[in-house]
């Protein structure tokens, strides 16, 4: 098959590259980063520089594709002039005109956990993938389209060093007793590899996680790997957090989405859905990430 992969080579995409190539799929992956060109190449995949703005080189680069995976690039939270919902819409039409434009008859898109949620029922900042959903799902109906809808991702646990090193304390308005669900990018991109070349027509929702766990098993687990075996994770108010992120310089109105995002989580309204479909869990445990956490946290 010739399959397009956005997302340059992101915690996804690269593997998920790697394992079409594997299976022996031709693949292009489009990036913005032209010093990605031979790092792409290498992999033996075809570059597609350009930029994700850009309706018309999208079309160009999806032109004769027989399946896409289509994602939003993570923006940038200290930007306080940054419309996320504006810009997830804008890149969602922008996918939906160029999978209109060229036929393109299976696409496999990155959601997320909570993309059920519509505005006023507590996505926070996941509200600009669900309206990505919305736009997807008006392309026309011989356009198989899968939802991807990952959970917490591991990697976010790296944003929690900062206040480990400095308080001995993982702090947020969510976890302690709370279940997460932890997602590693490798069973993400597993689950899109195995999505994209499925024929199902119609609109389908996948669910993807890798381990189960609570607040304190994570921190007892990552305490033990990075020699902290008394690590705790406590839960601070949301007034608490919002006020720590604003402080740290991040758009106020995004530091409220993560709040009500992480408040969700903890309240049972972000993970209900996933709960009713829950999927086999991933490969990737979280002693596992721990390891990689240890050595991120060491340097």
């Amino acid at each position: 098959m010739k399959i397009v992969v956005t997302g340059s080579l992101g915690h996804i995409s690269k593997p998920l590259t790697a394992e079409l190539i594997q299976k022996g799929h031709a693949v292009t992956v489009i990036s913005s980063n032209a010093e990605k060109q031979k790092d792409i190449e290498t992999l033996g995949a075809t570059p597609a520089i350009g930029s994700m703005d850009d309706a018309d080189f999208l079309t160009a680069a999806f032109a004769n594709a027989d399946a896409v995976y289509t994602m939003v690039p993570p923006a940038n939270y200290f930007d306080h002039n940054l419309d996320l919902l504006g810009y997830y819409r804008s890149k969602g039409r922008n996918y939906a005109k160029a999978i209109r434009e060229t036929g393109v008859k299976r696409v496999v898109n990155l959601s997320t956990i909570g993309g059920h949620l519509g505005a006023g029922e507590g996505s926070g900042i996941l509200l600009g993938a669900h309206d990505v959903e919305l736009i997807l799902n008006e392309l026309p109906s011989e356009v198989s389209i899968t939802h991807i809808r990952p959970t917490s991702f591991y990697y976010n646990l790296f944003g929690y060093v900062e206040a480990i090193k400095s308080q001995g304390l993982i702090i947020a308005n969510y976890g302690a007793e709370d279940e997460i669900p932890w997602v590693s990018p490798v069973d993400i991109a597993t689950a899109v590899a195995e999505e994209l070349v499925k024929p199902d027509s119609g609109r389908n929702v996948r669910y993807v996680a890798s381990d189960d766990r609570t607040g304190n098993d994570t921190a007892a687990v990552l305490g033990a790997a990075i020699g902290k075996p008394d690590l705790k994770w406590i839960i601070a108010s949301d007034a608490q957090v919002q006020s720590a992120l604003e402080g740290i310089g991040m758009n106020p109105r995004i530091a409220a989405g993560l709040v009500e995002m992480y408040g969700s989580l903890h309240n049972g309204v972000l993970a209900a859905d996933y709960l009713r479909h829950k999927p086999v869990m991933g490969k990737v445990k979280l002693e596992d990430f721990a390891k990689e956490f240890a050595a991120a946290f060491q340097h």
